[in-house]
């Protein structure tokens, strides 16, 4: 699908229908379980008791650390910041540049930057529009802007999107990103917040 096609209202349904998917299911269940706290062995004529860490090691700490030094990535490239005001009203066609030699990201990165460029550019709950005349963005649509600007593909943007809906969910929501958007009493605070959790989430399950 080209970048043109996508709108707020297809992201919020694409978003919908992988959140139905079995496979998306598999992929959030159990995101926020706790792993039981191993208990060492009673010794004679005393109670069990936590495990030490350590007696769960099979190398030493300091080579762990080593080896996990190693092992981080490189330090990635020096981050772009969004466009000033003036960009935020401008026809995205402009920011296309933007996009060129981009890598893919995780959907917790995507959705960090959909949340700049609501702090930055603003929130509006007009329905299903992508920004309104002082170029603030809807949800979605700081999403759809996020990709635009160079920030993650076409497929992190759907599944930033079903994160969305996996949080709104486990908050009650049954609807579409959309009309939560747009629900009476809403606010860029709410919106936020919403965010702030999605990110969290999608995060923890390495996503």
């Amino acid at each position: 699908m080209p970048t043109t096609t996508l709108t707020p209202d297809r992201l919020d349904r694409r978003a919908a229908r992988i959140h139905e998917t079995e496979a998306w299911q598999q992929i959030v269940a159990g995101w926020d379980i706790a792993v039981p706290e191993p208990v060492r062995p009673a010794s004679a004529g005393s109670a069990p008791r936590p495990a030490d860490w350590r007696d769960l090691l099979s190398v030493p700490v300091d080579q762990l650390i080593a080896d996990s030094v190693r092992s981080l990535p490189p330090a990635p490239p020096r981050e772009r910041p969004l466009p000033g005001r003036l960009g935020a009203i401008l026809p995205d066609r402009l920011h296309a540049w933007r996009r060129i030699g981009q890598p893919g990201l995780r959907p917790s990165i995507h959705l960090a930057y959909a949340r700049q460029i609501l702090t930055e550019w603003g929130w509006q709950n007009t329905p299903y529009r992508l920004r309104n005349a002082r170029g603030a963005r809807c949800l979605c649509g700081a999403l759809v802007t996020a990709h635009r600007l160079g920030y993650g593909s076409l497929d992190t943007v759907d599944r930033a999107g079903a994160w969305i809906v996996t949080e709104l969910r486990s908050q009650g929501w049954t609807g579409l990103i959309g009309p939560w958007n747009r629900h009476p009493g809403r606010t860029a605070s709410d919106a936020l917040a919403l965010l702030d959790a999605t990110i969290r989430r999608a995060a923890c399950a390495g996503q």
